[in-house]
């Protein structure tokens, strides 16, 4: 393994792209793998138990891998736009797998702010980016802190939620998904015309998707009404976007 001498006002590029950075990149990727194998057979083992066939749970991950592109573009195009900043393995962990792509580009933009620069700017250096990497990394690491934290109480508000009227389980996770998604939708509304287009189109695709597959009897339809939604949300936003002469952020 080389190293590379610590320099002050070394380029970034020098460190950016260090082995051991990758190490831990793949480290990481391959204890998300691990954990991935884990919940998925526990998820067939306890399926029988609560009345899942394999052709439920096949279902399931189908919908779950559906539900994922859309998230899975943003952040590569996300990513794309951040690999001259920080590197490629800094950006496979920090905004490819773990936290939220706008949170972690806030925060290292900053711990760069800080010490007086510019995220790919001016004095922009190998020490600002060793800062903004740590910032990043103390970002993420604390989701998975509240998460650790937050999970056993959150569970045990359930199990209460669930002697008092265990319909409210039914409820409350669907309304907090519908909520989460309004919020999302709303928020892009208010942008410019282009938005609106692309909500509107998106939602209508869904629905006729859903109407679909309830008068046709197609089930594959309603697991991937996400994917086509997202697909033709997509396409128009660029050709509106084209239209406008403007690209949408």
């Amino acid at each position: 393994m080389t190293s590379v001498p610590a320099t002050a006002g070394a380029p970034v590029t020098a460190y950016a792209n260090l082995p051991v950075l990758w190490i831990i990149a793949l480290a990481v990727f391959a204890v998300i793998i691990l954990q991935t194998v884990i919940y998925m057979r526990a998820a067939r083992s306890a399926g029988p138990e609560i009345g899942f066939t394999r052709q439920d749970l096949r279902m399931s991950f189908r919908s779950g891998a559906v539900a994922a592109i859309g998230p899975s573009l943003a952040i590569v195009i996300v990513a794309v736009a951040l690999l001259a900043l920080f590197g490629t393995p800094a950006v496979l962990v920090r905004i490819g797998l773990v936290g939220s792509a706008a949170t972690e580009a806030s925060s290292a933009s900053l711990a760069a702010g800080t010490m007086g620069a510019d995220l790919g700017g001016t004095g922009y250096t190998a020490e600002v980016f060793a800062v903004a990497f740590f910032a990043m990394a103390l970002s993420g690491g604390m989701w998975m802190v509240a998460t650790l934290v937050l999970t056993p109480l959150l569970k045990r508000g359930d199990a209460r939620l669930r002697s008092v009227n265990p319909a409210l389980m039914a409820i409350v996770p669907s309304a907090a998904l519908l909520g989460a998604f309004a919020s999302l939708g709303i928020a892009e509304l208010g942008k410019t015309w282009v938005h609106i287009i692309t909500v509107v189109v998106s939602a209508v695709a869904m629905a006729v998707c859903l109407t679909l597959a309830k008068a046709l009897r197609q089930a594959w339809l309603r697991e991937w009404g996400l994917g086509f939604s997202i697909i033709i949300g997509l396409v128009v936003a660029y050709l509106a976007s084209g239209a406008a002469g403007a690209p949408v952020s």
